[in-house]
């Protein structure tokens, strides 16, 4: 009797701990094909751009909004943490404004990701096609009122 339970328990243990440490990311790998398939990035980009997004947004917003857009989006961190490190770009901020537009906030979020998507072998201008995307993706997971904490930081 005890080898049948052991037989019957030690699979299902074995699922739960699996589980428990390494955690699936189906929930952003939606994002990432969305974005590789309507952008034409590769998955190391799109990865990586959706981290940056997401990376500047937990720093301009406060901790409850950010905790609420990372409960509607799970996987967040791990996108944030696979976006490469920020670097000084002054120089792409001239070349951003006229892209930007009229918006001061737009043209801030465009400057500090620039660099980035420029690591990441991309032009600065993907940063305003990755953002309509990725808010997007965050109304028909989170809501309206997850998209909009994004929007108003990214936008």
């Amino acid at each position: 009797m005890a080898k049948v339970l052991y037989r019957l328990c030690l699979p299902i243990l074995f699922l739960f701990i699996f589980g428990a440490v390494c955690p699936t990311h189906a929930d952003t790998g939606d994002l990432i094909t969305i974005l590789t398939d309507k952008l034409g990035v590769t998955q190391n980009q799109a990865t990586g751009g959706a981290g940056a997004l997401f990376k500047y947004a937990k720093s301009k917003l406060s901790t409850g909004d950010f905790s609420t857009v990372a409960k509607a989006l799970p996987g967040t961190d791990s996108l944030i943490s696979a976006a490469p490190e920020t670097s000084g770009s002054s120089g792409l901020l001239s070349g951003l404004k006229s892209f930007a537009g009229k918006k001061s906030t737009s043209a801030t979020t465009m400057s500090s990701l620039a660099g980035i998507f420029s690591k990441l072998g991309m032009k600065p201008d993907m940063v305003g096609k990755f953002i309509p995307i990725v808010l997007e993706y965050a109304q028909s997971k989170g809501g309206t009122t997850v998209m909009n904490i994004l929007k108003g930081v990214l936008l």
